[in-house]
């Protein structure tokens, strides 16, 4: 008898939790399972920031795949770039860039997202992300060479230029991410004395009247105060009406010549999402409180791609919050249903209610809000690092990262380029792959050429 073929797209919180579920509760006899991924790892990404700042190594946060002890799951390194439902089968771009298809019987899709982004005349070409690995060692890399250029120039207006960093988005990665660069501009600055440490400015701009809204006023009030003192420029309100090599220009007239332009203003759902014909809301799939896609036979969808109700909530129509504790549970759920679905039991909802959120603003800065108790300062960092530490996978990665921690504590950092794309622009397309996927048709068509060329 032939094993059922589960397929799980995606490597982040949501597909990992659901493999490592299942390849705890199915046997070898059960199941075939496979993992599509174009890295070999998960990465942990609330810690970006701070590889971006050089407090945490890359490989800290890249947690690896092939530690699991049953190790019985086969990874496919590539992406998916379509699916045909009714043929059930998956197009992969594999990691040499040909296209190959992967047929399921049940399919889990966990692409997680983009980096959202508008049609602001230049963005495409001049925006930097902070979704991916390579992204945040990129933009270490960037942010040094600003320092390193700034320092060789005799041109004062060239120099001010590239000392003058925006960051768009006051969401939580747009606001870590601001607040740990900072730090590292500002610790870098001394190794620097021919550069005036007054001429290192750093903008914050979100089109929302608040700062990370979901945490509340208060707190959202203290993170903005945080910033503020460390001479952080937070313009809310406002956005990017255009930019290019030398300047960024806001919607509220102001132009900041820049070089440095971080792009971070929210995330979309992976555009695989796209290729299914299927019903969405505000870009993620639509699916029952199983997480089942209503009219695609064993299609699974949860995370940052789909619109999984949340039952926690009193108020309807209450989706999920992208966040990683509901993708790791998600993911937990849709393998227990899987497993029930194999063995003619029972499938359930999924319920989870939101135990809080945590922002690392870098040094002996946070805001928290844990279990709704809310913290600001010190005690506040304590409970993110504390929780960060704790939900990393691995042994070996809560070793690297505390061993990082308390290294970067004690010594600092060295401020070191590793040339990483030093040569390209390293635009949001160029990380990201947006440009990869198929249209439906396109996948049809690229199925029925199979079929023709295989008889």
């Amino acid at each position: 008898m032939t094993r059922p073929r589960i397929l799980v797209v995606g490597a982040g919180f949501a597909g990992v939790a659901c493999v490592r579920r299942l390849e705890r509760r199915l046997t070898s006899r059960e199941a075939q399972i496979s993992l599509l991924s174009p890295f070999s790892y998960q990465l942990y990404l609330p810690l970006l920031p701070q590889v971006a700042a050089g407090v945490l190594t890359p490989q800290s946060v890249a947690l690896s795949l092939r530690r699991s002890e049953r190790h019985r799951t086969r990874i496919i390194p590539g992406g998916a770039v379509g699916v045909d439902a009714k043929a059930k089968v998956c197009v992969v771009r594999t990691i040499t860039g040909e296209h190959t298809v992967e047929p399921y019987d049940h399919l889990v899709l966990a692409p997680g997202s983009v980096t959202r982004t508008f049609d602001i005349p230049g963005l495409g070409e001049h925006a930097r992300g902070m979704k991916t690995l390579a992204e945040a060692v990129y933009i270490r890399d960037h942010v040094i060479a600003q320092l390193d250029l700034a320092d060789a120039s005799q041109d004062e207006a060239e120099r001010a230029a590239r000392l003058q960093f925006v960051v768009v988005g006051g969401g939580y990665a747009g606001t870590e991410t601001a607040a740990c660069l900072q730090r590292l501009t500002h610790n870098a600055i001394k190794r620097y004395p021919r550069l005036d440490p007054k001429l290192i400015k750093w903008h914050l701009v979100d089109i929302a009247p608040a700062l990370m809204p979901e945490l509340g006023e208060k707190l959202g009030r203290a993170a903005l105060d945080i910033l503020r003192r460390r001479g952080i420029e937070v313009s809310l309100g406002v956005s990017v009406a255009s930019v290019d090599a030398d300047n960024v220009t806001l919607t509220d007239g102001r132009v900041l010549p820049s070089r440095t332009l971080i792009w971070t203003a929210g995330v979309a759902a992976s555009p695989l999402i796209g290729t299914l014909g299927a019903e969405t809301h505000r870009g993620r799939l639509v699916v029952g409180a199983d997480m089942v896609v209503p009219g695609l036979d064993g299609v699974h969808a949860l995370g940052d791609a789909a619109a999984v109700p949340d039952l926690a909530k009193k108020e309807d129509g209450a989706i999920c919050p992208p966040t990683a504790q509901h993708a790791q549970r998600q993911g937990r759920q849709v393998a227990d249903n899987l497993v029930a679905t194999l063995r003619g039991e029972q499938t359930y909802p999924y319920v989870h209610k939101d135990l809080g959120l945590v922002v690392d603003l870098g040094g002996k800065d946070g805001v928290s809000k844990p279990l709704g108790v809310e913290l600001h300062g010190m005690p506040a960092q304590a409970v993110a690092r504390a929780y960060h530490w704790a939900a990393l996978r691995t042994n070996v990665a809560k070793a690297r990262v505390m061993t990082n921690w308390l290294l970067n504590a004690v010594a600092g950092d060295d401020f070191v380029r590793t040339g990483f794309l030093a040569s390209k622009s390293g635009t949001l397309a160029d990380f990201e792959y947006t440009d990869a996927y198929l249209t439906p048709e396109q996948v049809r068509k690229h199925i029925a050429s199979l079929r023709t060329t295989h008889g």
